[in-house]
């Protein structure tokens, strides 16, 4: 075999069924083999979607999300997706045309230092230089891209070297890696139960990733044994149906104020599969640095992530699937209680009480109706944005896959994300979010869902600016707002040239209507809603963000 066969049958022994592609000159090898590999290949439209999408099938799998790009604008196009990895903590690999070996060093056409590029971002960079090392490397870039704390790996490959050939087969290949967590100590475990026992006021905050089915399960079955609030980190809402009566709320932009008063005075907080960076601390505000203001407990996959930030009165390097068996097998099932918890009823509040936003939509009823209208798997998606607020306040998610979302705040996300979800999962409906400026980033992407025959929907929430940047300019430097406005094209005839089906939504009564013809219509299809710029979130209009910061 030549070198791009043996990096085929390498991705085919791992078990991969579909990768994302940008193709390129350096890597003509790899792309021939492809042609007789059951491997799908999907054919994106710039290196950061693809990307992207490798990532969202990582998030879906909870195995490496596989992209392939050429060097130099390749990879830096794809190096968002990278980012999004690495801040998310989703297994990936980027394989990575390079120049040629003999010509590196010498700043030759498209060459990138790719260590450099990517040393801080990705677990493990690589460059393969010998076509023998090529099946080790292989198998060492999905233990490295899924052990500890998942995140990306990238290999780059040198054009030269794919040619060059080895005898091999594909029975001497590594075969399929699975990687293994520690289990909790059992000490561990009776001191956690001896806390619980004695708090009052617990709380635990689900976030991270290494969570599937069953551990998702596990925890509403583990919350309902302790009688224990649970809340989501960050845009990880998948992780606890919203409608289970132990469920507190999301830790996200424009929290419920109650949450935050209920997290900041519990007496034990058990973290749990997370890290609480800086969007669900609130900006390291919730706990005290170093030593949090009450018993703090950690539960993390990757020892580093222990201590790092927060001192843990007890720390725990398993997953978090170990650990909730273990506590569940501490406990009777004759504890079970089913009565909504005091949290839930807070969060129940927050979520039923509809605002009336400036404007002819209200984009509060538009998701109430979406949440009893669409079916628990549904699969959300969504980039950055202030129209996100609206999608992760009101909307219920109810199943472990009915999420998809950045929690490095990566704008143009939702769209290729949605792609990548329903070429996985093909009867789910798929919804992607975007505001108009995050649909501009990634719009290409339409194409690649037309040409799979992935039926997404798009909701494309517009109100003709950067809405988060324009309400921290009105915040921070009142009447000096810059550089904000959007001349948009026509958003529908976009979709319509991309092969979509198209409605557009000026009045919160139209849209019900116009769903229904785009579920329909047998083909992916793309709503452009017109929201009145004053509605820049649930909580505050423009005028009112204004009005605060007059005398600044």
């Amino acid at each position: 075999m030549n070198g791009g066969e043996i990096i085929v049958k390498s991705l085919e022994a791992q078990g991969v069924d579909r990768l994302f592609c940008i193709p390129g000159e350096s890597f003509l090898p790899v792309l021939d083999a492809l042609q007789t590999s059951p491997i799908e290949t999907v054919l994106a439209r710039q290196e950061g979607g693809a990307a992207i999408m490798a990532e969202a099938d990582g998030k879906l799998t909870g195995r490496p999300g596989i992209v392939l790009v050429t060097r130099g604008p390749g990879a830096t196009n794809a190096s968002s997706g990278i980012h999004i990895a690495q801040q998310d903590s989703t297994p990936l690999i980027m394989l990575v045309g390079q120049v040629a070996r003999d010509m590196r060093g010498r700043d030759a056409f498209q060459e990138v230092n790719f260590d450099k590029m990517f040393g801080d971002m990705a677990k493990h960079v690589e460059e393969i230089n010998d076509v023998s090392r090529l099946p080790k490397a292989m198998e060492e870039a999905f233990r490295i891209a899924m052990e500890g704390r998942p995140g990306p790996v990238v290999i780059s490959l040198p054009e030269d070297m794919l040619y060059d050939e080895m005898a091999i087969t594909a029975a001497d290949l590594p075969p399929r890696v699975e990687v293994t967590h520690p289990a909790p100590k059992p000490d561990d475990i009776a001191t956690l139960k001896a806390m619980l026992d004695d708090a009052k006021r617990p709380l635990v905050i689900a976030g991270g990733p290494l969570w599937d089915a069953d551990a998702i399960q596990s925890l509403e079955a583990f919350a309902a044994t302790y009688h224990i609030p649970v809340a989501c980190s960050f845009r990880r809402q998948r992780l606890m149906n919203s409608l289970s009566p132990y469920y507190a709320g999301d830790l996200g932009l424009g929290c419920n104020p109650e949450l935050l008063n209920r997290i900041k005075t519990a007496d034990l907080l058990i973290l749990l599969g997370g890290r609480l960076s800086e969007i669900p601390s609130q900006s390291y505000s919730l706990l005290d640095i170093p030593n949090p203001q009450m018993p703090f407990v950690h539960i993390h996959s990757d020892a580093d992530e222990l201590g790092k930030v927060y001192t843990p009165t007890l720390g725990l390097q398993t997953n978090p699937k170990q650990f909730l068996e273990a506590m569940l097998s501490l406990k009777s099932k004759e504890d079970v209680s089913h009565s909504p918890l005091p949290e839930h009823q807070s969060y129940q509040q927050w979520t039923d009480t509809m605002p009336t936003p400036p404007g002819d939509v209200n984009m509060a009823e538009i998701m109430r109706f979406l949440r009893e209208t669409l079916p628990p798997e549904a699969i959300m998606t969504n980039g950055a944005g202030n129209y996100a607020t609206w999608l992760h306040r009101y909307y219920h998610f109810r199943h472990p896959q009915s999420q998809l979302a950045p929690t490095s705040g990566s704008m143009g996300y939702g769209i290729p994300a949605a792609v990548a979800a329903k070429a996985r999962f093909p009867d789910r409906p798929v919804l992607a979010f975007a505001g108009d400026g995050c649909f501009q980033m990634t719009m290409q992407e339409l194409a690649t869902a037309r040409q799979i025959g992935a039926n997404i929907m798009v909701i494309v929430v517009d109100n003709g600016m950067y809405g988060t940047i324009r309400m921290h300019q009105e915040t921070h430097f009142p009447g000096r707002v810059r550089h904000t406005d959007l001349v948009n094209p026509d958003f529908c005839g976009i979709g319509e040239a991309m092969g979509f089906h198209v409605e557009k939504v000026l009045k919160t009564n139209d849209f019900m209507e116009k769903f229904s013809n785009c579920m329909k219509s047998g083909k992916p299809s793309l709503i452009h809603i017109v929201i009145d710029p004053e509605a820049i979130s649930p909580t505050k209009t423009l005028s009112q963000i204004r009005a605060a910061n007059s005398g600044k």
